[in-house]
């Protein structure tokens, strides 16, 4: 209890009485739990504040006038409680899933906004939130700096204008190894892709669109000079459809051969709006753009499907595909 919060039960305390019965409602009711109205009186005297029932009763009926879900359930168990909130228990679950789970967040961060999500809701359901953390054992992110990059780089956006950061990578004794030079680049957008977080961004140097891992990058400044307009013809969404893994480079329409039984998998890539076109009763060809100038990635996944799946064109893709394929038998004999 904080000191003095007795000293005068009758003074700013006590003006705070109903924010106060609010914040406990808040606490320690939920769907399962409620407090009797001795209890809100004793929880109310925790905080130095002195309650008659009938002027909790009347607080009560205000909060409900503003908004709040209470009700009173009768019966020898029965009592005050908070019935709804602007975030349910199953979707605290899902976002405290979510965190947990995400490899762009460190073990750090994900538990103190797994604690943050916890205060969306009571302290009972707050302890079934709280094991959500350790649903998924996943390799987490080790840079403790993410949460100031996004947070520049989102006003960079918001701004027009250019940031610069310096980019590492790991070597084999797993240590920061820095690239050449500090980067500098016009900012576009935040992608999340391959579960990890990617700026997507005008990089003068490349003279293009270029991406980085965002939790690849330190020192991030926003600059005073303003960035590069993105291009009319450039479409955000197109861009991301055709960069597998998040490789940069150039793209180009390819078309592609699959059998029927691989609908799902192509819809899940290249999204519901993709053209499907029969080619034959068990087969079927789509048209997409595909990053060309490092397509190492695409060749990884569409080499899952084997024989169910076809490069037809361009002729120069399908040369590369063959030729890594045969490096790789090559490689492994």
């Amino acid at each position: 209890m904080a000191k003095g919060m007795n000293e005068n039960p009758k003074g700013s305390n006590q003006r705070l009485k109903i924010l106060y019965l609010y914040k406990i409602l808040l606490e320690y009711t939920d769907d399962e739990h409620s407090l009797t109205m001795p209890q809100l009186i004793e929880n109310l005297e925790q905080y130095g504040i002195a309650a008659a029932r009938k002027a909790l009763y009347e607080d009560i009926e205000a909060l409900k006038a503003f908004g709040a879900d209470i009700i009173y359930e009768k019966g020898k168990a029965g009592g005050y409680k908070i019935v709804s909130r602007n975030f349910e228990l199953p979707e605290l679950k899902l976002l405290a899933d979510a965190v947990s789970s995400s490899r762009f967040l460190t073990e750090k961060k994900s538990k103190e906004l797994i604690k943050k999500l916890e205060t969306l809701t009571s302290i009972h359901f707050g302890k079934q939130i709280e094991r959500q953390l350790f649903v998924c054992n996943r390799v987490k992110s080790f840079n403790e700096l993410i949460y100031l990059n996004v947070d520049a780089i989102n006003r960079a956006i918001s701004e027009h204008r250019q940031i610069s950061f310096i980019y590492f990578d790991y070597d084999v004794k797993k240590q920061k190894k820095y690239r050449d030079g500090i980067r500098i680049c016009s900012p576009y957008a935040l992608a999340w892709a391959d579960e990890r977080y990617y700026l997507v961004a005008y990089y003068e140097k490349y003279n293009r669109v270029a991406n980085f891992r965002v939790d690849r990058m330190e020192r991030v400044d926003v600059l005073e000079k303003n960035g590069k307009k993105m291009s009319d013809n450039f479409n955000l969404i197109d861009y991301l459809n055709s960069a597998f893994s998040m490789f940069s480079g150039a793209s180009e329409p390819i078309k592609l051969k699959f059998d029927n039984s691989l609908v799902n998998p192509v819809i899940d890539r290249f999204g519901k709006n993709v053209a499907i076109y029969p080619d034959d009763s068990r087969h079927f060809t789509v048209i997409v753009q595909v990053n060309t100038e490092q397509p190492e990635p695409f060749f990884g996944w569409l080499f899952q499907f084997g024989t169910k799946a076809q490069i037809v064109s361009p002729a120069h893709l399908n040369e590369k595909y063959r030729n890594m394929l045969n490096e790789v038998m090559a490689n492994n004999k």
